[in-house]
Formats: C-alpha cells, sequence, structure tokens
C-alpha cells in the first residue's frame, strides 16, 4: 500500500528537493505550489497541517514541484502573478511583472492632473501589468498598450476583461510607435534592458521567459533609443515619459533622453534603493 503523506510531509520534502536544485525560497514555493493544487491560502495549509493527502492530489503536486525543480519559474506554474495587489494570469508568452515595476505604476499616477481624464501610452505591456493597474486606479484612466507580440496581447486583453477594465484600455499589435496614432500626457515602459551578452549570466528561471523582453541589445540602451527618438511627436505640451531602468543605467539614460529634447525630472530608486525609473517631460 502506497504511503499516505500529509501536507506538512510533503511541504517538507519538497522544500528540501528545491533547496537541492537550487532555488531561492524552496519552502514558499513549496507551500504556494501546494496551495495552489489545493486550492488552499499558506494559513490553511498550515491549520490542516497533519491532513492526509489523495494520491491524485500527491501526483499532481509532484509533477510541479518536478518542474520547479527543473527551474521553471513559479508564476508559469501556477499561471499567476500579484502586480500592484492585482491577480494577474501569466504564460511563456509574457515577462513575468516584477515588483520593482510598481513604481513606473505610482509615478504614473502621480504625474496625472486630479480630475483630467489621463492618456496614457504604453509601449510593450506584455501581461499587461502598468495598463492594468493604471486603469484600475482610476476609471477615467485610458491607456493605449501595445506590443510587438500577438501571444503576449492575448494573455494582457484576459487581465484586463478579469480585471473589469477592457473598456478603458486599447490593445495595439505594433512595434513600439509604428501602429500609433494620437498623443498622450504619459509616455511609459518597461523596455528590454538587459545587455545581450549578460542574458546568459542571469538566473536560470530567466531563461524560461521571451528573450524579446529581456533583450536590450549589446549595451542594453537599444530601445532607450528608439523611444526618445520618437517620444515627442507622440506627447502633448507638458508631457512625460516614465521608463524602468537596469539598477546601473540612469546616468546613461538621463544623457539619452536630454540628448533627444527631453527634460530629465528625477530618478526613483526601488524597494532596495536602487536607480530603478527615469521621469524626464517634454516642452517645445
Amino acid at each position: 500500500m502506497a504511503k499516505q503523506y500529509t501536507i506538512g510531509e510533503l511541504i517538507n520534502l519538497s522544500a528540501g528537493y528545491l533547496q537541492e536544485k537550487g532555488c531561492s525560497s524552496p519552502r514558499l514555493d513549496a507551500e504556494l505550489l501546494l496551495g495552489h493544487v489545493l486550492g488552499l491560502d499558506r494559513l490553511s495549509l498550515y491549520l490542516n497541517f497533519d491532513k492526509p493527502l489523495t494520491s491524485q492530489e500527491v501526483d499532481a503536486y509532484r509533477r510541479l514541484i518536478g518542474r520547479r525543480g527543473q527551474r521553471i519559474p513559479l508564476a508559469y506554474l501556477t499561471g499567476e502573478r500579484e502586480f500592484y495587489s492585482l491577480p494577474l494570469l501569466v504564460n511563456e508568452a509574457v515577462l513575468i511583472p516584477r515588483p520593482e515595476t510598481e513604481f513606473v505604476v505610482g509615478k504614473v499616477l502621480e504625474l496625472l492632473e486630479p480630475g483630467r481624464p489621463g492618456r496614457i501610452l504604453e509601449l510593450g505591456t506584455g501581461s499587461g501589468a502598468i495598463a492594468v493597474a493604471l486603469a484600475c486606479q482610476d476609471p477615467d484612466i485610458q491607456v493605449t498598450a501595445v506590443d510587438i507580440s500577438p501571444e503576449a496581447l492575448e494573455v494582457a486583453r484576459a487581465n484586463a476583461q478579469r480585471l473589469e477594465v477592457a473598456g478603458q484600455i486599447t490593445f495595439l499589435e505594433s512595434d513600439l510607435f509604428q501602429r500609433v496614432s494620437g498623443t498622450f500626457q504619459v509616455i511609459c515602459s518597461n523596455p528590454p534592458y538587459i545587455k545581450r551578452d549578460d542574458l546568459g549570466k542571469l538566473a536560470p528561471e530567466i531563461a524560461y521567459e521571451p528573450a524579446v523582453a529581456l533583450d536590450g541589445g549589446a549595451d542594453g540602451l537599444d530601445f532607450y533609443r528608439r523611444i526618445f527618438r520618437q517620444a515627442a511627436s507622440f506627447l502633448e505640451e507638458p508631457g512625460f515619459v516614465v521608463l524602468e531602468i537596469g539598477w546601473d543605467q540612469a546616468r546613461e539614460v538621463r544623457a539619452l533622453g536630454e540628448e533627444a529634447g527631453l527634460t530629465w525630472l528625477q530618478t526613483v530608486q526601488d524597494y532596495g534603493g536602487r536607480d530603478r525609473v527615469v521621469v524626464f517631460q517634454w516642452k517645445s
């Protein structure tokens, strides 16, 4: 007769396995994956620590733990990631939203004039994290969210529909500004900014994320150059550009923006105190 495992036993065994495989948060991952299988939050897992599981539940959990041991990102296994306190759908077609990107959302909201409908252009929307988070904060915000990937746009649309803000967001398949028309109060983006030669040096999980959302060219700055080259043509006056950056790119991105005629306003630090978002203003 096969051994019957309890919730606590499975978590302990799986956490040890994931630690051996090099996962950075093995126990948390083990808990979240079991919670996903059972439909329970972490508190409920601990309240039911001694509850035995069925063989079907154990098998489903083992499959997920095995895949996590291969360093497949947790969010791709559960199909969901929280961003700005919102549950977002994710899959391998989109970059997994990071907490640092929440600073882009916060800064855009600060820049919008109270009582005036906000018109925002987001370049490279991916999962729709930024666009959806902005729309959820204010029913008067209208976002045009573009991405070059039709598969990513499917995920973004699903998130907008799931969180009931689809009427506030226009999704557009476009290579940056290629198919965009009109002008906006704010242009924002979390563009690809990893140096191409550094992609292979990142955590194994990164290899499962779409390279098109990560590869910033030889020096990591290709997309900033492209954005700055055209941004003024799509901005109202005064208008703003809010961009996420790599922790060591603030000086170079500021120089690129100023060369394009924009005025640097601010560099925002993330939760770890590292440069993460740059803000520019456009005035002719």
